[in-house]
């Protein structure tokens, strides 16, 4: 027996327009706090929509406005375009900052994720705090990584979406290296310790980062 449905019946099971799915990214975006991935957004949207084509055309549209589109890691989100950050910031009271030992583990995660403690211990010379850790992992700066397939089986540590999101970064690679910190002006001479084990250039780079975490 073949079904017979009605104009009104087909348009439910057809995707539509791409311009109506660009509304529809637009909307769920704009209304979400935190990044949302591709997967997300199809499970949100119409059957058959299409939401990486239609984050292309949207993110074109938004380009040079005081919002931008942003890729974050797996996710997509609205933000304010980084010229116009100024207009957003306070004098406020800083009422807690990193400790020195928890900004070297965090820039050591950060440049050699997927890490372990002992990797971690080894380029900073000293031994890592369980309350160091902790204090990035309820920061959400960090969060557990896969175990290493070595005697063991010792847990790694890798940056966050978090992380990403707080710097605009779409990835850890992404990190600043030397010239664009010492451009920036938030290179440090100081040495970081341990960087004679991973190399003269990465060691500054991982030490002028340090700074860049402190703001």
């Amino acid at each position: 027996m073949t079904e017979v449905f009605t104009e009104s019946e087909k348009s439910l099971f057809e995707a539509p327009l791409i311009a109506e799915q660009e509304r529809m990214v637009e909307a769920i975006l704009f209304a979400s706090a935190d990044p949302v991935s591709v997967a997300d957004l199809a499970a949100r949207m119409p059957h058959g929509s299409d939401p990486a084509e239609a984050l292309v055309y949207l993110r074109k549209r938004y380009e040079g406005r005081g919002v931008n589109l942003l890729r974050i890691g797996d996710g997509w989100a609205f933000r304010t375009a980084p010229d116009l950050g100024f207009l957003m910031q306070k004098e406020t009271v800083e009422t807690r900052k990193l400790s020195r030992a928890a900004i070297e583990t965090l820039a050591i995660i950060a440049y050699h994720q997927p890490a372990t403690r002992a990797e971690i211990e080894e380029i900073r010379g000293v031994a890592v705090s369980r309350g160091t850790v902790d204090q990035l992992l309820e920061l959400d700066w960090i969060r557990f990584g896969r175990r290493r397939m070595t005697p063991g089986r010792p847990v790694t540590f890798v940056v966050t979406q978090v992380f990403l999101d707080h710097f605009g970064l779409e990835s850890a690679r992404d990190l600043p290296g030397l010239k664009e910190l010492r451009a920036a002006g938030l290179l440090d001479n100081r040495p970081m310790p341990g960087s004679a084990a991973i190399g003269e250039d990465e060691g500054e780079e991982m030490a002028g980062q340090t700074e860049l975490f402190e703001d």
